[in-house]
């Protein structure tokens, strides 16, 4: 039950979180919102830990991966999403974004000797197919003699990115380290790299005060960050991290389905049969659970 409501609120959460990213867009640099974002999800967690009375205070000794995962988890990866998002539809990014669902399966095979699982292999073909036909509008006119093909580089070194920033966690949830603590001090680095990547690259320190900047800006620090994050890496902890990705198959339903009441998204049948894809394939991802990774406990 417990990782129903984990898995649940994840993809709720960051599904709704496509709807608030485009606000960011604009006035604000990409670099200068993103480290917004994660210092004020740092300053949340870190209040939150004193007020509840929880560790807040990590080992010396894995402090060097808990800054791993904060650079690769709460910044760089975000600036390579953001930044190919210029060059391509969200559609595209979604189809995109899932392969971090076989890039995860990879890596925990690479770095922690798990043996990939056929089904899931199977599951993350079904959902990126449900993902192309959801979008199918947009993959159909995919051309990779334009600028397209840059975006989609773009998006797949920052899935790659993501991917190690989750094997990180691997190893942090592996060694019992409190969540709440793991991502305070992570998303502290994180928005401090990303504060550094911007004045190196001359961007303006501006804000907007526009309401829906702000009120995005706090969605995506407070819920999309702070809270979202707590439960993906308990997630990684009970599931492994290629399990736990699978959710971001979803986010483009939860997204359609917000669509479909806010801006009269119209349903297709390729829609609704990829949508059917990915739910078969989230039964296949999650039938059956896996023990937390014992070779990440040894390092």
């Amino acid at each position: 039950m417990q990782v129903i409501l984990l898995y649940t609120t994840v993809v709720l959460i960051w599904g709704s979180t496509w709807a608030a990213i485009p606000y960011q867009f604009g006035v604000v640099a990409e670099e200068v919102s993103v480290a917004y974002r994660f210092a004020i999800a740092a300053v949340t967690l870190f209040l939150y830990a004193i007020v509840a009375g929880k560790k807040i205070r990590l080992p010396r000794r894995y402090y060097p991966m808990v800054i791993v995962q904060g650079l690769l988890l709460f910044s760089i990866n975000y600036f390579f999403v953001y930044y190919g998002t210029a060059y391509i539809t969200s559609g595209l990014v979604a189809v995109t974004f899932s392969s971090i669902v076989v890039c995860n399966a990879f890596f925990e095979r690479m770095f922690f000797r798990t043996p990939l699982e056929g089904w899931l292999l199977v599951a993350s073909f079904l959902g990126m197919l449900g993902i192309a036909l959801i979008f199918w509008p947009e993959v159909k006119t995919l051309s990779l003699q334009d600028r397209t093909f840059f975006g989609l580089l773009l998006v797949v070194i920052g899935v790659v990115i993501a991917s190690l920033g989750n094997m990180a966690a691997v190893v942090n949830t592996g060694r019992n380290l409190p969540v709440v603590a793991v991502n305070a001090h992570g998303m502290a680095w994180g928005a401090l790299l990303s504060f550094l990547a911007a004045a190196i690259l001359g961007r303006e320190f501006n804000f907007s005060l526009e309401p829906a900047y702000v009120w995005s800006l706090l969605f995506l620090a407070i819920f999309g960050s702070a809270i979202a994050f707590g439960c993906y890496l308990l997630l990684i902890r009970k599931i492994g991290s290629a399990r736990a990705a699978y959710s971001s198959v979803l986010f483009p339903v939860v997204a359609l389905a917000i669509s479909t009441f806010l801006e009269d998204y119209q349903w297709s049948i390729l829609a609704v049969v990829g949508i059917s894809l990915t739910i078969v394939g989230n039964w296949l991802a999650l039938r059956r659970t896996k023990r937390p990774l014992a070779a990440a406990k040894q390092q």
